[in-house]
């Protein structure tokens, strides 16, 4: 019977959750739209309006990512690959635009060893330790 499970939908990790305080009219007009049907909800009017706002800068935007040497989407650093990078005696100037990941058997010792500098546009997943010790490292 277990062969016959599928996921449908994977769970967490492919989003992140954030707050915004909107005026009551701003939030008004959003429900309007949604009670006519031309969104699903709340969010699926939010997520199409930021998806707009993204596209129609889309070309300022990657200038930017080529200037700043961004790497785009997920990005997933192991503790081998860390240590590999040890070993080699180099550092890292990790910049990611998406998802950094630092694996969570990482630790932050490691982690200052290889990791020269982070800057993340959008979210960074490594253990509390690691992110403690590369704060000063963050930008």
């Amino acid at each position: 019977m277990a062969g016959n499970v599928h996921v449908l939908r994977p769970k967490g990790g492919d989003s992140e959750k954030i707050t915004i305080n909107l005026g009551y009219v701003d939030l008004g007009h959003i429900d309007l739209l949604v009670q006519d049907g031309f969104y699903a909800n709340r969010t699926d009017f939010i997520r199409t309006a930021i998806r707009n706002q993204v596209e129609r800068h889309s070309e300022a935007a990657r200038q930017s990512m080529t200037r700043r040497s961004l790497d785009v989407g997920l990005r997933h650093y192991s503790r081998g690959d860390l240590e590999a990078v040890r070993a080699s005696g180099r550092m890292l100037d990790i910049r990611v635009l998406g998802l950094a990941s630092i694996a969570p058997d990482v630790t932050a010792e490691l982690a200052l060893a290889t990791i020269a500098s982070v800057t993340v546009l959008g979210a960074l997943q490594a253990s509390a330790a690691v992110k403690a010790a590369l704060a000063d490292r963050t930008g």
